[in-house]
């Protein structure tokens, strides 16, 4: 079970989440969209979505530091096991908070809004449930194994994760887990595997061109020549003299 569990299941979501895109750019760009609803209601929408945005990039970023950054790493500039917990824990559950308050607009909305509700697919069902889930388990390891409680996820869980991508993982580490980091990871995991089949897919489709493309120039026209026609053709658009066009 700890085979499966934590070796065999990690690489099946990874292959998914990497072949899926793969497929879904191949033969479904059309499809490659948020599919936005803001077209049936906008205000709740204004407000949900950069508090989840922004707070969800937020606790991403603290789990890139504390997950993909060993502990040694962090020691050797200087920065103590004390000094990175009480930041960690910090920014974990303000931006935990944040999110949670977008995501819970969000759900509002799409729950009390009827248009929204119609436009709302079994697969958009299936996202929204692994995503609260994978947030509330994750707040509730922040609040209560990091915060209340002294457990170091970076001793089992980081290592574990980092080892997924060597020659020799360690299935093992995340087998002593508590219950409530082994339920968070299997739902990231879900989640991973059947994200590129969501409107999730628009996180790789940001439009960074639009930075640095030239900017686009206005210019009037000069007033076309008149014609010498007694009658103007169908298709053109008579105006008096000296007007533009």
């Amino acid at each position: 079970m700890t085979t499966l569990l934590w070796l065999t299941v990690p690489y099946v979501a990874f292959t998914s989440f990497l072949l899926g895109h793969l497929w879904r750019y191949r033969h479904d760009q059309f499809g490659w969209t948020t599919r936005s609803s803001q077209l049936y209601e906008s205000r709740l929408l204004r407000l949900g979505s950069p508090l989840f945005h922004f707070g969800l990039l937020t606790v991403l970023g603290g789990h890139v530091l504390g997950i993909l950054i060993p502990a040694s790493w962090t020691a050797a500039v200087g920065v103590s096991e004390t000094a990175y917990h009480l930041v960690s824990v910090s920014l974990g559950v303000l931006s935990g908070l944040v999110t949670v308050a977008g995501l819970a607009i969000l759900l509002y909305r799409r729950i009390t809004v009827v248009a929204v509700r119609k436009a709302t697919t079994r697969l958009d069902k299936l996202m929204y449930t692994l995503l609260s889930t994978a947030i509330l388990t994750g707040m509730l390891n922040t609040v209560g194994a990091n915060l209340i409680g002294d457990y170091n996820y970076r001793e089992t869980v980081s290592p574990w994760f980092r080892s997924l991508f060597s020659i020799a993982p360690q299935p093992e580490l995340m087998a002593s887990a508590p219950l409530s980091f082994q339920l968070h990871n299997l739902v990231v995991l879900t989640l991973l595997g059947v994200w590129p089949y969501t409107r999730l897919v628009h996180v790789f489709s940001a439009p960074l061109g639009y930075l640095t493309r030239p900017y686009v120039v206005y210019r009037s026209r000069d007033p076309a020549p008149r014609s010498t026609r007694r009658y103007a053709r169908a298709w053109e658009v008579s105006a008096p003299p000296g007007a533009r066009r």
